[in-house]
């Protein structure tokens, strides 16, 4: 097959998006079909064999406002960007949308399946129009994000802003309804999607994401440091958790006080993650890295005796599946579709609960032997059920119903 993998944005080493263009481009070449990636900025970190091919955008949540220039001023899509963005809004998947239009009203006959990367735009049913056979991942809705922001926001004004940086919604939730192709990465997700944008669980396909199991895997060569605890998080993110784990170190250390915290993540300068690690004198304990390549991040997972998830919710949990895969023990939250990756091959402790967090790490802290007999399952779990050979050979199987529906 011929297959175009959609992303408005691709951030490649951040974000479960980016992570999934890469993994599964790469497993679809290996599987022998020819695939491009057409991607705003970040761009993503491919295989050599899968083409990029790049739709710049303003991309201002990294350049600022004040990178607009006169040349910018010839594209609707680019005004509209900046508009939004000088009003707090976040307008990437529309005009992404708009953009990949415009580029596969030129190349639509080279591609057999376009697959979207949860843009959910308006564009996207001008591609479904077209008749190009269209296939939607949504990892989760974001909608999850919008009341977990919601609830941690401190003031009306700061939920004002949060509505309206989430406005995109509004687009998502019109599209997504009209969409004949729904595809997302676990039960959790299917039931929240069908929940909060009113459509019908048996209407969305099951496609879990993958691990790349030769790249995130045990080093017997490395040491691990058994005062060590790692997370991968983004640190200003609610739904992510990270205060809860940071309340759960500040009491270990009472009781383990060598212990050591690793995040990786880059923390907003003077942040609620900043002000929090000041309060709870964390501000010299805690050790932030970020923008490191994939083998360093599978060195430090060598390295720690325990991998936390802390998030409050997630679609399905790429940080969880990678600690696993890379055979560390994991204390994970039970928040969204964190269980049906972790199993009974880790330990799981309710979302926002830092207490309940603290006892189960310093359980493991003392049991050397658990420790070892739940990375060793682990691993073994993600090789039987999220390695990326058997994830991209089920979204194949569902390719080639959609084809089939298509031509029928």
């Amino acid at each position: 097959m011929r297959i175009a993998l959609l992303g408005y944005r691709s951030q490649p080493y951040a974000g479960g998006q980016g992570v999934y263009l890469r993994y599964l481009s790469k497993a679809l070449v290996e599987a022998g079909h020819k695939v491009d990636v057409i991607s705003g900025p970040p761009y993503p970190h491919l295989d050599p064999r899968v083409h990029l091919i790049e739709l710049p955008s303003l991309d201002l949540f990294e350049n600022g406002l004040l990178s607009l220039r006169p040349r910018h001023l010839g594209s609707l899509s680019n005004i509209i960007e900046w508009c939004s963005k000088l009003t707090g809004g976040f307008a990437e998947p529309y005009t992404f949308g708009r953009r990949a239009v415009r580029y596969l009203r030129q190349h639509a006959g080279e591609y057999d399946l376009i697959h979207d990367n949860q843009s959910l735009s308006y564009g996207m049913l001008d591609i479904q129009d077209m008749g190009l056979p269209l296939v939607t991942t949504v990892h989760h809705p974001i909608t999850s994000d919008l009341r977990i922001a919601l609830k941690a926001a401190r003031s009306w004004w700061e939920r004002l802003l949060i509505r309206r940086w989430h406005s995109f919604l509004i687009m998502q939730q019109k599209v997504v309804k009209q969409l004949h192709h729904v595809v997302t990465v676990s039960d959790c997700s299917r039931q929240d999607i069908a929940r909060d944008f009113g459509i019908q669980p048996a209407g969305i396909g099951l496609v879990y994401n993958g691990i790349d199991t030769d790249v995130f895997r045990p080093l017997p060569g490395v040491t691990r440091n058994p005062l060590r605890l790692m997370a991968t998080c983004s640190a200003d993110a609610p739904l992510k958790g990270l205060r809860y784990l940071l309340r759960a170190y500040a009491r270990l250390l009472s009781s383990h006080p060598e212990l050591e915290l690793l995040v990786v993540s880059k923390p907003r300068e003077g942040g609620k993650t900043e002000q929090l690690l000041r309060r709870l004198g964390l501000v010299e304990r805690v050790r932030f890295v970020s923008g490191i390549s994939t083998e360093q991040m599978v060195e430090y997972y060598a390295e720690a005796a325990i991998a936390v998830v802390p998030s409050v919710y997630e679609g399905f949990g790429l940080p969880a599946g990678e600690a696993m895969a890379c055979g560390v023990p994991v204390v994970s939250t039970d928040g969204g579709a964190l269980p049906e990756v972790v199993g009974d091959a880790g330990v799981t402790v309710p979302a926002r609960d830092a207490d309940a967090m603290a006892d189960a790490i310093d359980a493991l802290l003392r049991d050397p032997q658990r420790r070892e007999e739940l990375g060793a399952r682990g691993r073994q779990r993600i090789l039987e059920q999220f390695c990326w050979d058997v994830c991209a050979g089920q979204m194949v199987a569902y390719y080639r119903q959609v084809l089939a529906h298509a031509n029928g």
